[in-house]
């Protein structure tokens, strides 16, 4: 089934029972958060907000909030997908016409895979000029943000030099009726043709989309290879051409869509920006972003704002990213052939922790994989990156842990590179976009195992030190630990290094009690957001080989809320008592 635009979707969805239309008044500031940190982790329905305090236009979120309605939306599942196009090149590789006729139904699809020009659509049919971007619901999601900000904003610019086109979602702050900031960050699309514009010192046309196909966010959010327009991808996983209208700035936007704003960004014309609570869990810092300035609103008559919410996890981008990873996984097998699986964790944000599993041929040619994956796309943001056999299950963190037991050496399994660049949103660099990785290797070795016999269970927290409240081992080679007194880490460190159990793990993962360690999701958050390698590894030993620097196990890694670090996220408790009283009126059922 292909959706051609937001509402064909909402039918959909409607229809199979997977949509609420709340009739109640809901607040766009905080409430509607709550409202979803309530839906998302029981799989709820998407909600389809039709009275919002302050505008008369509708929200509709959660969309995306089950594996279900992301499979619903692309017509199959996203690993189906990435087979598809994996058998594609491999029927084709050498080509033939016997390899081209079996190929033929993808290779249509393919072909389809286009913009289509059309003189005009639904979303001509308001046009506000001078704009007044006040009249949207503009979402508020937690206490201490800057203001509103578009969750879902559709960024589309045009290389000023190639005229190569680029889709992202960035964050939007809305400053007042014509301006927003525009939070382009370092390895992003739109950043590299606002850098060029400013190379040229020329304004940037911007065309900011809200709804249109939902094929579309998906896409915007996709890892393409710098340079690959998003929409195209879009046109792909609906089998159809995507209808586009050509703009006086240049820019074809789809014809379909709800809003979309129309301005420009321009060189040295920044605005403070933030913070903003998002996907770490954290209020991420402020800092000087480009301004976006809005010259015109293009709408429907009866446009519908699309809207997600962000925090810990699980929100909507923890299933978006876990099907795109599942889609393009193929893919890049075909690049590397030596990998076998990957997977970066959802529960940490992505980008902090990523596993991969590869065929070695030579010793430490687990290195290379390594390496050569992180020189790809948005993988190359990957903080701790993990290499282990073909065999082990990447998605399984205590058979990674199993891994590590077995084939981890201190000698030559650790290498930290810095500094590097990192995720903007990342908080625990010496400074922003800047920060540290650390690759561990786990594959097998000739002979047996490095160890053979896992440590015992932990013992009660206090018996160790006073300050411990709680501990649990994650298989044999972490031991997550929660501290009571980040004072007195050093005195834990010790503690832990020399007790006869602790010490037998390799790893010492210290938390702050605000991680609850029953909640293994919690648990890898607040674990992987929290440090940096560089600065937060602390080795029991530390010896020299030559160039070489060993750090001896057990290593603690300081993983607590440290002072300099934003604010972890909280609901404000006044807004949780007013959805509490009203809950029954939304009509929402979670069983």
């Amino acid at each position: 089934m292909s959706f051609p635009d937001l509402r064909t979707f909402i039918a959909a969805l409607e229809a199979r029972g997977e949509l609420v239309r709340v009739r109640e008044e809901v607040d766009p500031d905080q409430e509607i958060t709550v409202i979803m940190h309530r839906v998302l982790p029981r799989r709820g329905p998407a909600l389809l907000f039709e009275n919002v305090k302050g505008s008369s236009t509708p929200i509709v979120t959660n969309l995306f909030g089950t594996p279900e309605r992301i499979e619903l939306m692309l017509g199959s599942a996203p690993a189906e997908i990435g087979k598809r196009l994996q058998s594609l090149h491999d029927r084709l590789m050498p080509p033939s016409p016997g390899n081209v006729w079996s190929a033929r139904n993808e290779l249509w699809r393919i072909a389809r895979s286009r913009l289509r020009d059309v003189r005009g659509g639904p979303v001509l049919q308001t046009v506000s000029e001078p704009a007044n971007i006040d009249r949207l619901p503009v979402l508020t999601c937690w206490p201490k943000d800057g203001g509103p900000f578009f969750t879902l904003p559709l960024v589309h610019t045009v290389d000023p030099r190639t005229g190569v086109g680029n889709l992202g979602i960035y964050r939007l702050q809305r400053f007042d009726a014509q301006t927003t900031g525009m939070h382009w960050q370092i390895e992003r699309g739109g950043h590299v043709h606002f850098r060029r514009a400013c190379e040229l010192g020329v304004p940037l046309p911007v065309s900011v989309v809200l709804g249109g196909p939902p094929a579309l966010t998906f896409a915007a959010i996709a890892p393409l290879p710098e340079g690959v327009d998003e929409r195209l991808l879009c046109a792909f996983l609906m089998g159809r051409p995507l209808d586009v209208i050509r703009r006086p700035s240049g820019h074809r936007i789809p014809a379909r869509a709800e809003f979309v704003l129309e301005g420009d960004v321009r060189p040295g014309d920044m605005r403070l920006e933030g913070p903003f609570g998002d996907h770490f869990g954290h209020y991420s810092r402020s800092a000087e972003f480009p301004v976006f300035r809005v010259a015109r609103v293009l709408a429907r008559r009866d446009a519908i704002y699309p809207a997600t919410v962000v925090g810990k996890p699980i929100q909507e981008d923890f299933w978006l990213g876990i099907a795109l990873q599942e889609l393009f996984l193929p893919v890049l097998k075909i690049l590397k052939p030596g990998l076998v699986d990957l997977w970066a964790y959802p529960e940490t944000g992505f980008h902090p922790l990523a596993v991969l599993s590869v065929r070695e041929r030579y010793p430490r040619e687990a290195l290379k994989h390594a390496l050569g994956v992180l020189g790809e796309g948005q993988v190359s943001l990957s903080k701790v990156m993990i290499v282990v056999d073909r065999s082990v299950p990447v998605r399984d963190i205590r058979a990674v842990s199993q891994a590590l037991w077995e084939n981890l050496d201190a000698a030559d399994g650790l290498h930290l590179l810095a500094p590097t660049a990192q995720d903007t949103l990342d908080f625990t660099g010496p400074r922003m976009n800047t920060g540290s990785r650390l690759i561990l290797l786990a594959t097998h070795r000739n002979g047996s195992p490095l160890r053979q016999i896992p440590p015992p269970a932990p013992p009660d927290g206090a018996d160790v030190h006073p300050a411990i409240s709680d501990m649990i081992a994650i298989g044999p080679s972490f031991l997550a630990v929660q501290v009571g007194d980040a004072t007195r880490s050093d005195d834990i460190r010790e503690a832990l290094a020399m007790h006869p159990v602790t010490r037998q793990y390799l790893f010492h993962v210290l938390l702050s009690p605000d991680v609850p360690l029953g909640d293994p999701m919690l648990t890898l958050w607040g674990w992987f957001t929290r440090f940096d390698p560089l600065a937060d590894l602390y080795p029991a030993t530390r010896s020299q080989a030559g160039n070489r620097l060993i750090l001896g196990f057990p290593i603690a890694i300081d993983a607590q809320w440290k002072p300099g670090y934003p604010e972890p996220l909280a609901a404000d408790s006044d807004v949780e008592a007013r959805v509490d009283r009203k809950w029954d009126s939304l009509g929402i059922s979670l069983e």
